[in-house]
């Protein structure tokens, strides 16, 4: 860590990465309550500006992603299964045969 830069910004990045790795729910939430915090921790050592705003912008986009559960992705298994046959499809295969 360099003079003069902020430690709470690569505090908060790795909060994210892990929250980004976990697979709990209740994990990735506290991973990225902890993210937000050390957002706000790195806003509150910067002077108003940019960078600030940046931070700030960071800490609200984190707690978002805290607060609203993950949806699973569809298993490649359930997506791929074919339509149950119906009654038509059924009497035009034995009509071809």
């Amino acid at each position: 860590m360099g003079f003069g830069r902020n430690p709470y910004v690569l505090k908060a990045q790795a909060a994210e990465l892990k929250a980004e790795a976990v697979s709990d729910e209740l994990a990735r939430a506290r991973h990225y309550h902890e993210a937000a915090h050390e957002w706000d921790r790195a806003a509150s050592r910067e002077k108003p500006g940019k960078a600030r705003s940046e931070y700030e912008a960071h800490a609200i986009r984190t707690r978002e992603l805290a607060d609203t559960p993950e949806e699973p992705e569809p298993r490649p298994e359930e997506a791929e299964q074919p339509e149950p046959p119906t009654a038509r499809s059924l009497r035009l295969v034995t009509d071809e045969v």
